[in-house]
């Protein structure tokens, strides 16, 4: 009898399982050229980004708002290897902006009176939306903000949150197929 079984026997008879738990991020090809991010709802809003390369540069995606869980990465080059990684972020509202006036820029202005921001987030809700979307984000210690009015904006809704991240996830890839 050999020492392997024995091992596996005693794992199983200790209640371990011999089969990790699936990743809480990961990274799926729906087509040759689109991938589809998950996670688990965490509550948070979470930051995409992706590189070409494992050590970066990083690029971001998308700031997502709570409660999403997927993200999709559409039209990408043919047989070109894509990393991912997400962050979630939280932030309490700093401000409620509510019913900016229609015209071709707007100007956010605010006090900061947090020492240790990551940076703000300025988020909108567009009219008939259920709820905010990100919109921009800004250095940390900023307190202004300039922001082009976009058709079907007016009269749209702003808040603007302190924004503190969290860990980042491990990283993902896909490499892309060939397009058909």
């Amino acid at each position: 009898m050999s020492v392997k079984p024995l091992v596996v026997v005693a794992l199983l008879a200790a209640g371990c399982s011999t089969t990790a738990p699936p990743p809480s991020f990961t990274a799926s090809l729906t087509s040759p050229t689109d991938v589809v991010l998950t996670w688990p709802d965490d509550g948070a809003g979470h930051r995409v980004e992706y590189a070409n390369d494992p050590a970066g540069p990083w690029t971001t995606l998308r700031f997502l708002p709570a409660h999403t869980t997927s993200y999709h990465h559409p039209d990408l080059i043919p047989r070109t290897p894509f990393y991912y990684r997400e962050q979630p972020f939280t932030g309490p509202v700093s401000a409620d902006l509510h019913e900016v006036p229609a015209g071709d820029t707007v100007t956010f202005t605010w006090t900061d009176r947090t020492s240790d921001e990551a940076g703000f987030l300025l988020e909108i809700r567009r009219p008939g939306a259920p709820d905010y979307d990100p919109v921009e984000v800004t250095d940390p210690d900023t307190t202004t903000c300039v922001l082009s009015v976009l058709p079907g904006e007016e009269g749209s809704a702003y808040r603007l949150r302190t924004l503190h991240y969290g860990p980042l996830s491990p990283v993902v890839h896909q490499t892309t197929g060939e397009e058909r």
